[in-house]
């Protein structure tokens, strides 16, 4: 199995709780990714269904997950012939740290829409012409928030950023010198080192995968996710994924983030919502 596939297996140990030793490669510092939380809850939700895919999940981020065990906790709210609904709670010491409501059915990978809008606008650019952040420096002065202009991947373990493979809009990125766009945006395209192929359970890891939309904005520094809900909206083709990143407003010390992926056939798979603290790190 791949190193996502181990990282989010669940093992049954009762009728309604998992077991699962947390990987600290997909977080960054002391905390694990948002996204990654969800897979795992939602990997544990279609454990304990009769349905095949988490089509829904509103999850709570209650407390900063860490690396290593934990335990997930299926309380069913509601079972039915198209749909089945949970209550998972990732536990670790005995206290929750995210509790979300997941809906679980059975998407036909066949399915074609009925109809579609457009992709948002404007359009990632294609992946020839985005932006890594494992490309060496072009000049000598470092950039702001980039460290000294060492190449990243002299750093050691990234954690989360030797995970995925993304490649940025570089519109999107000005924050990264001190030129943030004035917009609450981010745009990217989404896969994983590993070779893992796209599913439920990576969109639920892309979703949450762009760095904070208000960085273009007023934010500084991490930004935690207090409520993000996220809906599957089709089975996923191989192949990269372009993750869309926009948001309504910032105020008070919150934003709100949207995001919608696409996929390499095309199609619209996955949209979410988050409110988010504005990091002043």
């Amino acid at each position: 199995m791949s190193r996502f596939g181990d990282a989010t297996s669940v093992e049954r140990i009762a009728a309604d709780r998992f077991r699962i030793d947390l990987d600290a490669g997909f977080g960054f510092a002391q905390a694990l990714n948002g996204g990654y939380l969800m897979a795992v809850l939602g990997r544990a939700a279609v454990e304990a269904s009769a349905h095949a895919h988490p089509v829904s999940t509103a999850a709570s981020f209650l407390r900063v997950a860490k690396a290593g065990p934990a335990e997930i906790l299926v309380e069913r709210r509601k079972s039915g012939r198209t749909t089945e609904t949970a209550r998972a709670t990732l536990l670790q010491d005995d206290e929750p740290v995210v509790d979300a409501l997941i809906t679980t059915a059975t998407l036909d990978p066949a399915a074609e829409p009925v109809w579609v809008g457009a992709p948002p606008e404007p359009a990632l650019p294609p992946v020839g012409s985005c932006l890594s952040l494992d490309e060496p420096p072009k000049s000598t002065s470092p950039r702001k928030g980039a460290g000294t202009g060492v190449h990243p991947r002299d750093v050691g373990d990234r954690g989360f950023a030797d995970r995925v493979d993304m490649l940025f809009d570089p519109s999107t990125m000005g924050w990264l010198d001190g030129r943030p766009s004035g917009r609450l945006e981010g745009r990217a395209w989404f896969r994983l080192r590993c070779g893992y192929q796209p599913d439920a359970y990576a969109l639920a890891l892309a979703v949450d995968a762009l760095p904070p939309v208000a960085l273009n904005v007023d934010a500084k520094g991490w930004s935690p996710t207090v409520e993000l809900t996220w809906h599957l909206r089709a089975v996923p083709a191989p192949g990269w994924l372009a993750v869309l990143g926009s948001g309504r407003l910032s105020a008070g010390g919150w934003f709100d983030e949207e995001v919608e992926i696409w996929d390499s056939a095309g199609r619209l798979v996955a949209q979410a919502r988050q409110l988010a603290r504005t990091g002043r790190a």
